[in-house]
């Protein structure tokens, strides 16, 4: 799995003109999943990502995480995170898993990020999706489920 994670001082996503889910201070999700992945992966990325403290203290040093600031998360799949353009002009998708398998493993990490405290707001898996934010820094940090120990 593949995480594109973007503090925020807020963001939302609107679904056929209406807003599907929306958030204030926090972390906007954008989730990828690979045919390999599994229901670990999903575990691992989002302790991991719900776990870190990139909120700035009162010294200005990136120390506090969602619990402190009272945070916030929004989730929205992201096949194109798995894009390849190694050839050519037009990405290839390939890597992405089918939905048959992706989409068990994304309402797995929501119930994750649930379980962990932070029940999300979230897109909708493989629909047409407006997603805003007001990115904070900006930090945005990229993770991959495979390179975590």
């Amino acid at each position: 799995m593949k995480a594109v994670l973007t503090r925020v001082s807020s963001a939302s996503v609107v679904i056929d003109g209406r807003v599907n889910g929306k958030i204030g201070k926090g972390f906007l999700i954008l989730l990828g999943i690979g045919p390999e992945d599994t229901k670990k992966d999903a575990t691992k990325l989002a302790e991991k990502l719900l776990g870190l403290r990139i909120f700035c203290d009162e010294a200005g040093k990136m120390n506090l995480g969602l619990e402190s600031v009272e945070g916030q998360v929004l989730v929205v799949s992201q096949f194109t995170l798995y894009g390849s353009v190694r050839k050519g002009r037009r990405p290839s998708f390939t890597g992405a898993a089918d939905p048959a398998v992706a989409i068990p493993l994304y309402e797995f990490f929501l119930s994750e990020c649930a379980r962990l405290g932070y029940p999300p707001q979230h897109g909708e898996f493989g629909a047409d999706m407006q997603v805003e934010s007001v990115n904070d820094g900006p930090v945005t940090i990229v993770v991959d489920s495979a390179e975590l120990a």
